[in-house]
């Protein structure tokens, strides 16, 4: 079965900074969405520096990986000539397209960078078709359908507007408690300006009731014994459901995630690449490796999952209500760097590990191979029992030796 365009879609997969990115390109994306020093509403990222941008695209280009740059902060006045100053930037970085969602910066990109692709960001608040009709007209390619949607209402919204208008939908990562991601909870309460990429995330903070004439006193309000978690989401997942995405005629499937590791991304990444690519062989292929997907996609740290607005208004059911609550099934170690011949892996530690452990190798393929530590040296040479040190460069060898790229991770279970 094939979409409106007779393509499949893209897999569309975010990255911090140039070492997720590498990960995301290898791991299976379409394209690579990542935030540059400014403009970007991921401060917090590890966004890239302008050379930085010059060898992200290189690689990903090389792999056939198209690589779009965010600038999607709701601009003022004071930020409008750094916009101009970075458009002129970027034209030595030649990115597929400029990620937007304030009109001002969408007019100086346009001038600065006339040949280079606009999507309109989800900040924009695109939920109908009139809506993408504008962006349109405006001369934008893409534009990010809000989260709010229902796949009713894409398909709708698909079949209003032109042909050469392509759709991208949020598929899989963290729920904005706030329409389409305006939230004005953080410049509030901490200072913070969510739109101007400083979010604090005060929806997943605890709260109390106070009544205005008894101030100090708090009133219990209580979920469970753990505190008020009133506005904290769900993470979506939509792994499960490929063919009604498909079928609603979307063009690119996003993965939500700037702040997430290597492991993260890669896991999300070869998860959907492999539910894709299976479903477009077969849709029979795709239900026979269902069990898997949703095995792989519960490898990463995840706030349970839920589908979102895309079969109607999420109600009670979409909200975790034990704090934070993530759920972490695995743990990630590193991202294979090197090889030397006899095979030893050199990489940089993320979280601990012992001599001894029996870890995962995650393989761009869909292998997950499993392994020992047999040795484990740091950068002067010297053995060690146990890898403590987070961002200490290692030299470590195992029963299985890895390939460059390869995910190390270790089951929660088996710390």
């Amino acid at each position: 079965m094939e979409n409106h365009t007779g393509r499949k879609p893209e897999l569309l997969l975010p990255a911090g900074g140039p070492e997720v990115l590498r990960e995301a390109v290898i791991y299976g994306a379409d394209a690579v969405y990542i935030g540059g020093e400014t403009m970007s509403l991921r401060s917090k990222a590890k966004n890239a520096t302008a050379e930085e941008l010059k060898e992200c695209v290189a690689f990903a280009h090389e792999r056939g990986v198209k690589v779009y740059i965010t600038a999607n902060i709701l601009a003022h006045n004071a930020d409008l000539t750094e916009a101009r100053r970075y458009f002129e930037e970027l034209k030595e970085v030649r990115p597929d397209a400029l990620i937007i969602s304030d009109p001002g910066v969408f007019v100086i990109a346009r001038e600065v960078l006339p040949e280079t692709e606009i999507h309109v960001s989800t900040q924009a608040n695109n939920v109908n078709y009139e809506t993408f009709r504008f962006w349109h007209r405006l001369g934008a390619k893409r534009v990010v359908a809000g989260r709010e949607l229902s796949l009713a209402e894409l398909t709708e919204i698909r079949k209003a507007i032109p042909a050469d208008l392509e759709i991208e939908a949020f598929v899989h990562g963290a729920m904005c408690i706030s329409y389409s991601g305006r939230c004005l909870l953080s410049n509030y309460l901490a200072g913070r300006d969510a739109n101007q990429g400083e979010c604090a995330h005060p929806c997943r903070w605890s709260y109390a009731l106070m009544e205005e004439t008894r101030p100090g006193e708090y009133f219990p309000v209580e979920e469970n014994e753990r505190g008020t978690f009133i506005m904290s989401s769900k993470d979506l997942c939509m792994i499960g459901h490929i063919p009604e995405l498909v079928e609603a005629g979307i063009d690119s499937f996003k993965v939500e995630g700037r702040m997430k590791t290597a492991l993260y991304v890669a896991t999300v990444a070869r998860t959907y690449r492999k539910a894709i690519d299976d479903y477009f062989v077969s849709p029979a292929l795709y239900e026979k490796n269902l069990p898997w997907y949703l095995e792989e996609i519960e490898k990463v740290t995840f706030r349970e999952y839920t589908t979102g607005f895309f079969f109607g208004k999420p109600g009670a059911e979409s909200q975790v209500y034990e704090g934070l609550s993530y759920v972490t099934n695995y743990v990630y170690l590193g991202a294979v760097d090197r090889v030397l011949p006899d095979g030893t892996a050199v990489f940089m530690q993320k979280n601990k590990f012992c001599q001894g452990d029996e870890i995962e190798i995650m393989k761009p393929g869909g292998e997950n191979l499993k392994t020992k530590v047999l040795e484990i040296k740091n950068a002067a040479g010297e053995v060690m029992e146990a890898a403590s040190h987070a961002s200490e460069t290692l030299f470590v060898r195992c029963s299985v030796a890895p390939e460059p790229y390869d995910i190390l991770r270790i089951s929660a279970k088996e710390r």
